[in-house]
Parts: C-alpha cells; structure tokens; sequence
C-alpha cells in the first residue's frame, strides 16, 4: 500500500477481533490523528502541525477513512473535525501504547513530541502510588494549545483543553521542553532560569506535581 494515491487499503481478512480493530485504525498516522483529537476538535491544520512527518494528501485520506468508519466526525461549522464516542474511547489504547513504548528500548525524547501526545503520556505515566489521595491542578500552555490537569484523590489524571488556564502554577514551552520538565532530571526552577521553559506561579507546586511522573516506572 503507498502513501499517496491509493484507491484500496490493504485489509487484513480474518475474524480476529484485533485484526478488525487494525482494519479501523491500523493504518499508518491514523491511531495518531486520533491522538491529536483526543481532548478537543481541531482544524486540518492543526491536526497537521501535531503530526510534522504527515503530508495533506495523506492527512485527508485518513480523516476520510476515521470519518467513515464512525472515528471522526467533521464539524462544517467550525472547520474542524472532532471524535466520536468510538475516537474517544481509544484514549486506554494511547495510554497502554505509551506504557509499553517506555519499557521499549529506542525512545527517542529529542524528537518531535506534540503537546497533545505529551499530556496523554503525562495521563499514562503517572505514578498511581504517589498520586493517589493527592489533589492538584496543574496548567500547561504551548504556542495556542492550553491544558488543564486535574489530579483526583483516585490518583487518575484528567486533562482539559483551556484558552484561559486558572491553575496554581502554568508551565509553557515546546512539547519537548515541557516533556523534560516533566520527565528530565533537572529542577523546574533550574529549567525556568535557562529559558528551556516559561514558569508562571508556586515553583515547589510545579516541582512536587512533574515528581509524580517517571517514565522508568
């Protein structure tokens, strides 16, 4: 199957259930046009500037394909294209994904990482132990895209999109500066003085939220 052109995707003609669900989603970039849909709709550009390798050929081919199969939907309102309940609920995948890719020899972290990709890594990675009877919120802002996390005494990490981020503490940069604040070794405040990222608010709170994540858990 090429990239570019084709009229048939290849499809994998067995009655295993994995195999249908690889039939849906399985092709490649489509699990990670969902991913940059997960917490809310997004313009075809946007979706674009998530996935840098992803061409506007292969784009519009994938959301025809996620529309038609009950992943996506377009919303000709807003010029956006936004997931069903079915998109939502690939979100356990994603996680899962992001658990296993950590234990997998090869990351890469000095590559492209997207901010949407880094807050459900961020909803994987968490430290349940730690986490759990702990409450926090926690802002995230890269470029127009702004996040809220909500830490609930379940040690479950919810995220929100926000335009206006009211949190204790806003971490902002690049989807890979944040990612080393959030995973690296060095202190938030050390990060925030070398211009890596913009810290706003109570450092020891962004300091003790980013200690709850460890990627060699």
């Amino acid at each position: 199957m090429t990239e570019t052109g084709e009229k048939t995707r290849l499809r994998y003609d067995e009655g295993c259930l994995g195999a249908h669900a690889l039939n849906v989603i399985g092709d490649r970039w489509a699990l990670l046009v969902v991913r940059e849909l997960m917490f809310a709709p997004r313009r075809f550009q946007a979706i674009r500037s998530g996935l840098p390798g992803i061409t506007a050929g292969v784009l519009t081919q994938r959301l025809r394909h996620l529309i038609a199969e009950g992943v996506v939907l377009q919303l000709p309102d807003l010029g956006a294209y936004a997931l069903t309940a079915s998109g939502r609920g690939l979100m356990p995948v994603l996680q899962a994904m992001c658990r296993w890719g950590a234990q997998h020899p090869g990351h890469d972290p000095r590559r492209f990482i997207s901010p949407t990709a880094l807050m459900i890594s961020m909803t994987a990675m968490i430290d349940p132990g730690a986490a759990r009877g702990q409450i926090a919120v926690a802002g995230f802002r890269s470029g127009n895209d702004g996040f809220i996390q909500r830490l609930g005494s379940d040690g479950i990490l919810r995220v929100e999109t926000a335009y206006e981020i009211e949190a204790p503490f806003v971490l902002e940069g690049d989807g890979n500066a944040l990612a080393r604040a959030v995973y690296g070794p060095a202190p938030i405040a050390a990060l925030a003085a070398d211009g890596v990222i913009s810290l706003t608010g109570d450092a020891v709170a962004a300091q003790d939220f980013v200690g709850l994540f460890d990627l060699r858990r």
